[in-house]
């Protein structure tokens, strides 16, 4: 195998600065989806609350219906 060869200090510092850059980016890029997936979770949880009270409902009624049936 040869031996490993130099690399540039110039690529060296473009791939830290890239590295770091993108490090950055990705943080301000959290920061900012971060309060959107917050709202998005309230809602669903909201949507599923409401949901789940209608399947109670509905449960119910078809208790009540096949309860009536029965008699």
């Amino acid at each position: 195998m040869a031996p490993p060869v130099a690399v540039s200090p110039l690529i060296k510092t473009a791939r830290w600065s890239a590295l770091l850059l993108g490090v950055f980016y990705g943080k301000q890029r959290f920061e900012y989806l971060k309060p959107i997936a917050a709202e998005e979770r309230k809602v669903e949880e909201a949507e599923k609350k409401a949901r789940e009270e209608q399947e109670r409902i509905a449960k119910e009624l078809a208790e009540a219906n096949s309860d009536t049936i029965l008699k």
